[in-house]
């Protein structure tokens, strides 16, 4: 069998991506090369190789580099259909419009407190975060140096698994990042009485105005 297919094999039966070490770990033995730079260097050739052949137009999924590893994921252009079967398997998992909310503000504001969270917000979302950190899309960063020294939060390596973010570079606007939310958990986003947008204009600016924050009842359910 070729460094090819052994490299296409591994990532292929990987549930989650895969690293370049992992495979180099993995095929050091079968490929008999005392050389570990000339067999990382062929492993990588080999995932470019593949990369570039699922990339043609006969090939529903792609090899995809995420979170410092590799896996073979659909192409955007097939995620309905596989959307559509998905549904048909099995229940969709669902967050709740405030914890879109706050987890676009972690998102994009990390590493961010509880109390900077809910100014943004203009709510108090200790039990929304509560949630995101069971669902392990957040985690916590240390404590920020100032009086009270309140917990930060981060997003994780799940949250970029999730949303198939090779890092925090690649996030998209906040309107494109709200529609990859609902597609990554196959939910309906249902119209609140406030705007959907006010969460990502808050983000913007950093905080929300009197009139936004008065909106907000004193607190919420996750």
């Amino acid at each position: 069998m070729s460094l090819k297919a052994k490299v296409e094999a591994i990532i292929y039966a990987a549930e989650t991506p895969v690293t370049l070490d992992q495979i180099v770990e993995l095929l050091k033995e079968s490929e008999a090369l005392t050389d570990a730079a000339a067999l990382r260097l062929s492993i990588r050739a080999a995932v470019a190789e593949l990369s570039a052949e699922y990339a043609g137009e006969g090939h529903g999924i792609e090899v995809r580099e995420i979170a410092a590893g590799y896996r073979m994921s659909t192409k955007p252009e097939q995620h309905e259909i596989v959307r559509e079967f998905a549904r048909s398997l099995k229940p969709p998992i669902r967050l709740s419009l405030p914890a879109l909310e706050t987890l676009a503000v972690i998102a994009y504001k990390q590493p961010v407190t509880g109390p900077e969270i809910g100014e943004i917000r203009g709510v108090d979302s200790s039990g929304v975060i509560a949630t995101l950190l069971d669902r392990k899309l957040i985690t916590t960063a240390g404590r920020k140096d100032v009086i009270g020294r309140p917990i930060l939060y981060r997003t994780t390596k799940e949250f970029l698994l999730r949303f198939g973010l090779k890092d925090l570079s690649e996030l998209p606007s906040m309107e494109e990042f709200e529609k990859l939310v609902a597609d990554s958990f196959q939910m309906d986003l249902v119209p609140a009485e406030k705007p959907s947008g006010v969460a990502a204009e808050a983000v913007v600016n950093s905080g929300p105005s009197a009139q936004e924050s008065s909106e907000y009842p004193a607190r919420e359910p996750s």
